[in-house]
């Protein structure tokens, strides 16, 4: 932390900033709310968000000014908070949008949305009031945040720049390449991309290369291996039937629209899972990006946080459908990964998710193979 930041800390303000900057963003939350509603809009799902984003905003203030006590605040707010998020990408997910023109601009955007992202905001700043965080310790995690969802992205880059590398033989041989050819070169440039990145920031970073949580598997670990594939399933399984039960649509992967038109991919994809698919996504998003939350974050905070940059780098899987269905989707992926964060903090032994991953998705790939084979 710098000395301005540890300056900041020690004033009153230094204090009280953090339930300050939770009341500004669950006002502005509570205004993308309101603003539909004052125009009309009926919606319950959306006066519902409304009424948690005011009790945010109450919660934050009386944090603030000591008239509720901290943690009883702040449970309060991520209450409501929570409460916003998932009413919000409710009416996203039922086609509620609430766009307004943004001035001097020739575009809309979508009030809904700004609220889900302000509460989602509002949602971290409550636990950061639940633990007493001051200014600067919010300041520190959230550019580690940002630092950690850039590299996360770069692992995105990577494997794409890689692919396209990969290919350019391929290309001076022959002017086009089946989809079973193109699937295969893109895993090797997943594996080329996401590895190369990730042992790049480890040799950036100045680490021993025992930062890389490679063991021979004990009988603890084949536990949580059988027992978190059951979980992970457990898990689609409750999210499928919430959604059901609800009338929320999800978006497609861009991989089930492919194996529509070429199952013969998946036959690729089924050894892919687990020979690269899985060990290289863990590696990256859990052994490289969720352990350096450590430093910053509890270890389930940094499980939490590297869900959230997990799930979001899997957008452009899913941006062929309208925005309420792929945040229906990635929460679905934020839930799988927060079973697959948790098994690797437990174990501590990068073979334990990489395996669990690759067999999930295998098996996922194994059942779409016999749908459209």
């Amino acid at each position: 932390m710098t000395e301005t930041a540890r300056a900041d800390d020690a004033t009153p303000f230094g204090h009280s900033a953090v339930p300050g900057i939770g009341a500004a963003l669950a006002a502005v939350t509570l205004a993308a709310m309101a603003v539909p509603i004052q125009r009309g809009l009926e919606d319950p799902v959306v006066w519902s968000a409304g009424g948690f984003a005011a009790v945010a905003v109450l919660a934050f203030l009386g944090s603030r000014y000591s008239v509720l006590e901290r943690r009883v605040a702040a449970l309060a707010a991520l209450a409501s908070s929570v409460g916003v998020v998932l009413l919000s990408g409710y009416a996203m997910n039922q086609g509620i949008a609430a766009s307004v023109t943004v001035p001097g601009l020739e575009t809309s955007i979508s009030l809904v949305f700004a609220g889900f992202v302000t509460a989602a905001l509002t949602a971290g700043v409550s636990m950061a009031t639940f633990y007493g965080l001051t200014l600067g310790a919010l300041t520190e995690r959230s550019l580690e945040t940002a630092t950690m969802s850039i590299l996360g992205f770069a692992g995105l880059l990577a494997a794409q720049i890689s692919t396209l590398l990969i290919a350019q033989p391929a290309f001076i041989v022959t002017d086009t390449l089946s989809q079973v050819e193109l699937i295969v070169i893109s895993q090797l440039g997943m594996a080329l991309g996401m590895g190369g990145l990730a042992l790049a920031y480890v040799s950036v970073m100045d680490y021993d290369w025992s930062f890389i949580d490679l063991k021979i598997p004990t009988a603890r670990d084949i536990v949580w291996t059988v027992g978190g594939l059951f979980v992970l399933f457990g898990a689609l399984f409750a999210i499928s039937m919430l959604f059901h039960t609800t009338g929320v649509e999800s978006a497609d992967h861009g991989t089930t629209e492919q194996a529509q038109e070429n199952p013969e991919i998946l036959l690729v994809l089924i050894p892919a899972a687990i020979l690269i698919i899985g060990p290289f996504e863990e590696l990256l998003y859990r052994n490289v990006i969720q352990k350096a939350l450590y430093g910053t974050f509890s270890r389930y905070g940094a499980v939490v946080v590297g869900s959230v940059i997990f799930a979001v780098v899997h957008t452009q899987a899913y941006w062929t459908a309208g925005p309420g269905q792929v945040v229906a989707s990635l929460g679905t992926i934020f839930g799988l990964s927060i079973v697959l964060g948790t098994i690797y903090e437990r174990t501590d032994n990068l073979l334990v998710p990489a395996l669990v991953h690759g067999v999930y998705n295998a098996l996922l790939f194994a059942n779409l193979y016999f749908l459209y084979g």
